[in-house]
This record gives structure tokens, C-alpha cells and sequence, in this order.
């Protein structure tokens, strides 16, 4: 079973759609023990930082996701949750990946929003994903290069497109909304 973590943020019922048309069954939740017994986590983002690491919280979220032996991929907004200090809502996220979270500067339009490449692909997420090649984006806070880093985007500046440490993987990217690129990505986490 897959788990989509349930924190009243958006985007997770796009990410199980994308899912379902690979015809992987998924369960949106935010119960401790089905998250625990889950094959996978998949944590995707649309939202405030702020905010939603409230609600995690409450909900003891932000205990459970780092305790996770099983591969757990975090999405957009999951993605940078999983770090260190964020700058939206000066908000301190879960410390998985020692990289903290900044404001992109206003030297071109922000957000960062569109198709994009990344390169530099270090991980089995990438596996038969050319260098290159076209993602989607959103977002107007991004996760600067780090040990972890296992692909780069360049937008105003080089930032971490993708992080991997253990069983934690992390795109800033929006899988559920890459095409095919994106669908292989899921694929390959799921394989993991």
C-alpha cells in the first residue's frame, strides 16, 4: 500500500490521480499506524510552510515522517518541509536533509513557475530519466545544494532539484504534473 500523507494541504488528490493512471492504489491519510504499515509515504506540497508544519504538529506528523524506515518521497512544499530552517514563516521543518529552505531573490519573476530542466542525476528516481530533461515547477522558496543533492535546477541561481539521504527522497518538482517524465518517476519510486 501506498500512503499520501492527509495534512489539509493541496495537490495529494492530483498525486494519487497520477497514481491511478499507473494503475498503483494509494490511500490518503493521516493515520500513524496505516502510515507505519505502508510499502511507501509519499508526502506532496502545495501550500504555506508555516502553516502546514502546524497542522503536521497536531497531528504528531513531524515525529512520525523522520522515524520512517520505508521509502518516503517528499514533493514541492514535502520536499522542503523535510529540511532545515525555512524562510516562509520562518519555519523550522523536520531536519532530515541538512539544507535549509530560502526565498528565491526578485532578479527575475517569482514564483519559479513552468517546465524546467534539471541535470546532474545521481539517484535510482532517475533511473532511464535523461539528463536534461523537462519538469514542472512551482514554487517561490527553494533548497539550496547540499551533500544530499542528486539533481540541480538552475532558476536565478543553481538549487537542489531533488534531494536523497537513506530512505528519504525529495523533488521540488511536480511529478504528478511532469508527463511522462514525470510518471517514470513515480514508477521508479514505487519500484524502490
Amino acid at each position: 500500500m501506498i500512503a499520501l500523507i492527509k495534512y489539509n494541504g493541496g495537490n495529494v488528490s492530483s498525486v494519487q490521480n497520477a497514481l491511478a493512471r499507473l494503475d498503483i492504489d494509494s490511500v490518503i491519510t493521516d493515520d500513524p499506524e496505516l502510515i507505519l504499515k505502508a510499502d511507501k509515504v509519499i508526502f506532496p506540497g502545495v501550500g504555506e510552510a508555516s502553516s502546514t508544519m502546524k497542522v503536521l504538529k497536531e497531528k504528531g506528523l513531524d515525529m512520525l515522517i523522520p522515524s520512517l524506515k520505508q521509502p518516503v518521497l517528499g514533493i514541492c512544499l514535502g520536499m522542503q518541509l523535510m529540511c532545515g530552517d525555512n524562510e516562509e514563516g520562518n519555519t523550522k521543518g523536520m531536519g532530515i536533509f541538512d539544507v535549509d529552505v530560502k526565498q528565491f531573490p526578485p532578479e527575475d519573476l517569482v514564483p519559479h513557475m513552468g517546465w524546467n530542466t534539471i541535470s546532474g542525476l545521481k539517484t535510482p528516481l532517475f533511473s532511464g530519466i535523461e539528463d536534461n530533461s523537462d519538469l514542472y515547477f512551482v514554487h517561490s522558496y527553494y533548497c539550496g545544494q547540499s551533500v544530499s543533492t542528486v539533481a540541480v535546477c538552475d532558476y536565478i541561481l543553481p538549487f537542489s532539484a531533488s534531494l536523497q539521504k537513506d530512505n528519504f527522497f525529495a523533488v521540488q518538482f511536480h511529478p504528478e504534473k511532469s508527463g511522462l517524465t514525470g510518471s517514470k518517476i513515480l514508477k521508479n519510486f514505487i519500484k524502490l
